[in-house]
């Protein structure tokens, strides 16, 4: 069956469109639906099998990036929020996106205590740029890939958590990707950790796999065309006699959200 996706929109998130196609091209029904219809009851959680939480600065990242927005959930639908995580249903926080999931501390059993935190980077400086990143987990948002390149967009990306919290996440395998120095690392002669995260870590998820939060842009990498030196792939192709591909890598995270439900 398509599944349904519920694109999270409200103010300063800027990403909804992106995110919707992606999931479209993928085979689901998406719905872009702002926080105040949720709050209003126009719109309910039970309608859908996914939520994604897109890219952006929600409410300007005043109080913290993804922090008002998290608190705008937690205030007015968190119930319908636990009840969803309940359920088999699949969510994914994109950017800032992942930033939000953390404030709402959806990685943990603490009911809904953060755990982690997405900082400022160690630079001080916005990174608009393309990163390699290594699969460490089996979530089901990631099965069939080992590695991919996608591009990042942020000035709070740093991973951070106490030492303690690190060590449990590692034992408990939510880790679901690493920056690593790959192709994207070469071609543009940059470091691997763009933002200083602690041991390399671009996402992760809960226990389940189910809940996935990630720093890069799978919905800007959709199409073989937007990888950054994708004119000299093509050549590359031609002369080898390869078949030319349409898709970039991050379209797989989309269809494998939409073939959990298969």
């Amino acid at each position: 069956m398509k599944p349904n996706v519920l694109v999270m929109f409200g103010y300063g998130i800027n990403c909804e469109e992106e995110t919707k196609f992606a999931f479209e091209t993928a085979g689901a029904r998406a719905d872009i639906v702002h926080i105040n219809d949720l709050i209003d009851g126009y719109k309910k959680l039970d309608n859908y099998q996914v939520i994604a939480f897109p890219g952006g600065f929600s409410y300007g990242d005043d109080t913290g990036a993804g922090n008002a927005f998290a608190n705008r959930i937690r205030n007015n639908f968190w119930d319908e929020i636990k009840t969803f995580v309940g359920g088999d249903h699949l969510i994914i926080g994109i950017c800032n996106g992942f930033q939000i999931i953390a404030n709402l501390g959806l990685f943990s059993d603490t009911n809904g205590t953060p755990q982690v935190a997405l900082t400022h980077n160690t630079s001080a400086r916005y990174y608009d740029r393309w990163v390699d990143l290594i699969v460490q987990n089996n979530s089901p948002w990631l099965l069939g890939i080992e590695k991919l390149s996608l591009p990042i967009a942020h000035g709070e990306g740093r991973f951070y958590a106490e030492p303690k919290t690190l060590n449990e996440i590692n034992q408990r395998r939510l880790v679901a990707l690493k920056y690593f120095k790959g192709e994207m690392c070469e071609y543009q002669y940059l470091e691997q950790n763009p933002n200083g995260s602690l041991e390399d870590i671009a996402g992760i998820t809960d226990d389940s796999g189910r809940i996935f939060g990630m720093m890069p842009h799978p919905e800007r990498a959709i199409g073989f065309t937007q990888h950054p030196y994708w004119t000299l792939l093509k050549e590359q192709y031609k002369r080898s006699e390869r078949e030319i591909p349409g898709e970039g890598q991050g379209i797989q995270i989309f269809k494998n959200g939409v073939n959990y439900f298969s």
